[in-house]
């Protein structure tokens, strides 16, 4: 036989009662409001990611380098960027990059690819190809070779937190959480990679790459306590009209931890450097 109480009871837990429920968010019934006291705990947690990956090859390419492909000593935060972003990212997420740690000491190496001279989506390719049907565009014609000075076997533990833009309404430990659900199941919407596509990167949470078998306690011992790296590109700030921007900060490995600052350079700073004062304009920007 089903008494007054336990009637209550059902009516509350399937959300019919609309007097109980107006008593459960005045704070009266416990059993309501312990799922909101939950949610404003996990609230209160640090927004910080850890990320480690690695591989067998990497390239973060030098911008003001343009013919050859010659790589930073580590990885840079646009890249380290990049490859959060290839896990898990959303219009309303922003993704910053504190520190680097580089678990493998730097290796050099170099080799020659075939490559094409002339970029195809050039405006004069562009319209030609829609002028004439028959307009056709021989690889071989325009093939050249051009060396690479790439990393081999690297291993990066990325430190990053996660903010968002204005228009975000959802609460912050939503993003992060999904961020460490898809990190622990190895899911992503691209493969990330470093530097170049080409490059694939594995990738993981903490301690992976030493479970993987990746880093060992003798690569510790080949890093250089101080490694003075100089201007290192900070982000890229895309605008309009496919013009770009680049920003720099002066990069230093302390025990092969690199710090970045959360501000860049002012192109006085940065001294001349491609990006800083002549690829864009003050009046573009504004």
């Amino acid at each position: 036989m089903q008494t007054p109480e336990s009637r209550d009871v059902r009516k509350l837990a399937a959300g019919t009662d609309n007097g109980l429920c107006q008593q459960a968010r005045k704070g009266k019934c416990m059993v309501a409001s312990h799922p909101r006291k939950r949610r404003e705990e996990r609230a209160d947690r640090p927004l910080h990611v850890q990320v480690e990956a690695w591989g067998p090859l990497a390239c973060f390419t030098r911008p003001e380098l343009k013919v050859e492909r010659v790589s930073y000593p580590t990885m840079t935060p646009s890249a380290a960027r990049g490859l959060l972003e290839a896990i898990f990212w959303k219009p309303e997420m922003i993704y910053r990059v504190e520190r680097i740690e580089q678990l493998k000491p730097v290796r050099w190496t170099r080799f020659r690819r075939n490559e094409v001279n002339d970029s195809v989506i050039t405006k004069n390719v562009y319209e030609s190809l829609r002028a004439n049907n028959g307009c056709r565009y021989d690889v071989a014609d325009d093939r050249g070779q051009r060396v690479t000075v790439a990393l081999s076997n690297v291993a990066y533990r990325i430190h990053a937190t996660i903010g968002t833009a204005d228009r975000c309404t959802a609460p912050l430990p939503k993003y992060r959480d999904q961020f460490d659900r898809r990190l622990t199941r190895g899911a992503c919407y691209e493969q990330p990679h470093f530097g170049c596509r080409e490059f694939a990167a594995f990738f993981g949470p903490r301690g992976s790459a030493e479970e993987a078998g990746a880093v060992t306690a003798a690569d510790q011992a080949g890093i250089p306590p101080i490694d003075e790296l100089g201007l290192m590109l900070h982000h890229i700030e895309y605008l309009s009209k496919g013009k770009e921007r680049y920003h720099w900060f002066r990069a230093r490995l302390e025990h092969g931890v690199l710090h970045v600052p959360d501000r860049p350079l002012t192109p006085a700073e940065a001294g001349g450097m491609p990006g800083a004062e002549g690829r864009a304009s003050a009046e573009e920007v504004g």
